[in-house]
């Protein structure tokens, strides 16, 4: 690595309009003019929560915070500050956001590498007036703002090879009025060496039409359900209960039939289950959702091995074989 070039962990905040070229065909001065203001209200909001602007391109901008719920909170403020301003909803620009917390390279002023890479896929993800943040960032910033997150569900973000867990902001889609600008017909733009290059953090300068192809690639035909992260753990505990029951009435049954222990076989069954579902939720900036079922597994080998017991500790051998591959698999993510 260069010696100029150095590396840290940050927040990054991805920004960009939806539909700015279309805005532009309608009135170009007005169009310009609105993009203007919505960047002063963007500079405002990130100089009130000690951030900075690393990049700015076409009409999107990249920003670091070095805290994370300053990051969150200064979307939040642009989002609503840029919704109270619109007045025609035919020229206004609506903005997606996308929050990350990762380790960046810093050449420069300018932010480069993997953790402003996802930034701007979870923004060109976002509905415009959204957010959406990371799982790294939801963990910072659970329970210490007003308001609340919609978990979204595991996305796969092109050049990616492992899925994101993503959430949003509760109700800041509907933040702005719709627009209701036609979708203009056009050719599927041919492929070029700049286009076929890794995402990077000047991608926002690519013209909308690539970002909507972009868009229309990764984001799913229909919309996410969006459960809230606080259902998903109560009707985790829920489930929980009903498998205890079960469980129970298993271990009852065993008693009064008297044919040998055999209840802990779909005990064991009922408790991978279980703890499968719960890995999303458990998940953190340290584990991520496969290395906890990965986790998982191995208990339930080494459970199955103790339970069928003949003298021989065979469960080493699988245990061992799913280490070395998580092992690595961070080691090619960290190369």
């Amino acid at each position: 690595m260069p010696s100029d070039i150095q590396r840290k962990l940050t927040t990054i905040l991805a920004a960009d309009a939806a539909g700015y070229s279309r805005v532009m065909e309608l009135n170009e001065e007005e169009g310009l003019r609105a993009l203007k203001a919505a960047r002063g209200v963007f500079k405002k909001f990130i100089a009130r929560h000690h951030g900075r602007v690393a990049n700015t391109a076409g009409d999107g901008l990249i920003a670091e915070f070095p805290s994370v719920v300053e990051a969150v909170q200064c979307a939040i403020e642009v989002q609503r500050e840029l919704g109270d301003q619109q007045q025609d909803p035919d020229m206004a620009l609506n903005f997606r956001i996308g929050i990350h917390l990762g380790d960046v390279m810093v050449d420069g002023e300018d932010l480069l590498g993997e953790g402003v890479n996802l930034a701007a896929r979870l923004q060109t993800m976002a509905e415009p007036g959204g957010i959406l943040l990371s799982q790294q960032v939801y963990d910072q910033v659970r329970g210490k703002l007003t308001v609340g997150f919609d978990y979204i569900g595991e996305r796969h973000p092109k050049n990616f090879s492992e899925g994101v867990q993503v959430y949003c902001v509760a109700n800041m889609a509907n933040a702005y009025p719709k627009m209701q600008i036609p979708e203009p017909e056009r050719a599927t733009p041919k492929a070029t060496p700049e286009s076929a290059a890794p995402f990077t953090a000047k991608a926002s300068s690519w013209p909308d039409d690539e970002f909507d192809e972009v868009l229309n690639k990764e984001r799913p035909q229909t919309a996410p359900s969006g459960a809230r992260d606080d259902d998903a753990e109560a009707a985790l505990q829920t489930r929980g209960k009903q498998f205890a029951l079960i469980f129970g009435a298993l271990c009852v049954i065993d008693m009064i039939s008297g044919h040998g222990l055999w209840a802990h076989w779909p005990g064991l069954a009922l408790l991978t289950a279980w703890l499968f579902q719960a890995a999303p939720l458990w998940a953190n900036t340290r584990f991520s959702p496969a290395m906890l079922r990965g986790a998982v597994v191995v208990a339930a080998l080494v459970l199955i091995n103790l339970f069928s017991w003949d003298g021989y500790f065979w469960a080493i051998w699988p245990a061992g074989a799913l280490g070395f591959v998580a092992l690595m698999r961070r080691t090619r993510k960290r190369t």
